[in-house]
């Protein structure tokens, strides 16, 4: 492994928000959503972007804009500046505690190393992009914290904008939000998305905050342990790619195929391609599992929550399948694995989010993690769009979720080469990673055969 290029720390600061936060202390409890994710470790995006010489060479007013335009940003989004904290009074109830003078921790520093290389979709040393993760601690504490690296090596100048989030504060749909509502502040003013709604009392939770299951602990959160070597990759699906699997899928399913729509055939390939690379998959029957977010918000009863509510309001969707049908080659193991998505799909939609609904889901989920056959599941969405986060200097070269690398998660983000594809990022130790690699080019050329 080549050395791992030296960061150099300029300025730590703290970034308060500015208008329209609360002049005094508020709190927003967690409701049973959000405690779910109290132990997990933190979401961790690393944005870079190339900086062209006409936007480049004033790096200081670039990044007196962007720390600007952050406490902007926090002023709609003030809990990010606050802390989680057990509530007072209480030994199992937790709420985000936001006061006065609270704020993000902002860090700018500079690393020895090319925008195009860490960029690129090649496999590429996790090592060597975690120096420009923020350092945020796992549990109660603050829940964001960001930092701003200027990239010095090769023949151009680059920038990478890290984030680390705990998941407890908001999910997803929430943090993108946010993330779009800062880089409108830092560009044009325009094109921000609509205020967040903070009302937690739109969530009916009757136990109140209080887990009604025992929570994961950290190390059932991370589903993998980090290897040394560790390697991340980006593999893309373009819109035909996934035209091909939808259509393949159909004419081998006959008379009822599933409803393939792009985010099943995306799945259903990588985790086909995923089962196809290990070792001993083509010969076990043993059943693997599969798991992903599904919003709930357009689902709450007795009324659908605004898609501006923020916080986590996602559940569980999740199937398993033997090994060696999704291993199979062809249309034969990307109809099992589509089959399956499409059916956990179809159920998890009938399935309403409650603390009595998701104490299962964590159930379920921690007996997959437990039963040796494996788990993948998924970080992102590609309707986040993290491709339109311009700060004013142009779209991202690369957004990478560098927690996947200790989740063992599929991110998932809309592609930035192609309309109505997809790229999928990858996280394995380099033999695994080998092998990933082959069964993806020979699927996508199998794909073009038919």
């Amino acid at each position: 492994m080549a050395p791992v290029p030296e960061l150099s720390v300029l300025e730590s600061a703290v970034v308060a928000p500015s208008s329209p936060a609360p002049e005094t202390t508020c709190s927003l409890r967690l409701n049973f959503f959000d405690v779910f994710w109290l132990n997990s470790p933190p979401v961790e995006r690393v944005f870079f972007y190339r900086l062209t010489p006409g936007t480049g060479d004033d790096i200081t007013s670039i990044l007196s804009n962007i720390k600007s335009s952050l406490s902007q940003a926090l002023g709609a989004f003030y809990p990010l500046a606050g802390r989680l904290r057990l509530t007072p009074a209480t030994d199992d109830r937790y709420e985000l505690h936001y006061q006065p003078g609270d704020g993000v921790t902002f860090t700018v520093a500079e690393y020895e190393a090319d925008v195009d290389e860490l960029a690129e979709d090649e496999p590429t040393e996790v090592a060597k992009i975690l120096p420009l993760v923020p350092p945020l601690p796992v549990g109660v504490g603050p829940v964001l914290s960001v930092q701003a690296t200027v990239l010095r090596g090769g023949r151009g100048r680059g920038l990478a904008i890290g984030l680390a989030l705990h998941h407890a504060a908001c999910d997803g749909a929430s943090s993108t939000r946010f993330l779009h509502t800062w880089a409108a502040a830092a560009g044009t003013g325009t094109g921000a998305p609509p205020p967040p709604v903070m009302d937690r009392t739109l969530v009916d939770d009757p136990s109140g905050g209080c887990p009604l299951y025992k929570l994961l602990s950290t190390d059932e959160m991370e589903y993998v342990k980090m290897a040394d070597d560790q390697l991340v990759a980006t593999f893309t699906l373009s819109k035909e790619d996934i035209q091909r699997v939808k259509d393949v899928v159909v004419a081998a399913a006959g008379a009822r195929p599933p409803r393939c729509t792009s985010l099943v055939a995306t799945f259903g390939f990588i985790w086909s391609c995923y089962q196809r690379s290990k070792d001993d998959a083509a010969s076990s029957s043993e059943q693997t599992h599969f798991i992903f977010p599904i919003d709930q918000r357009s689902r709450m009863k007795p009324d659908p929550i605004p898609d501006e509510y923020f916080g986590n309001c996602v559940g569980a969707a999740m199937e398993a399948a033997a090994k060696n049908q999704l291993a199979a080659a062809g249309a034969d193991g990307l109809l099992a694995a589509c089959t399956a998505i499409a059916a956990a799909i179809e159920r998890a939609v009938g399935e309403l989010g409650s603390p009595e609904k998701m104490a299962l889901w964590m159930e379920r989920i921690r007996e997959a993690s437990a039963s040796g056959g494996g788990v993948l599941t998924v970080a992102g969405s590609p309707r986040f769009r993290v491709y339109d986060v311009d700060f004013g200097f142009g779209r991202p070269a690369k957004v990478e979720i560098v927690s996947v690398a200790r989740t063992g998660a599929m991110a998932v983000a809309e592609s930035r080469q192609s309309g109505g594809g997809m790229e999928v990022g990858m996280s394995l130790p380099p033999a695994g990673m080998q092998r990933f690699q082959t069964c993806f080019h020979d699927a996508i050329t199998w794909l073009h055969q038919q």
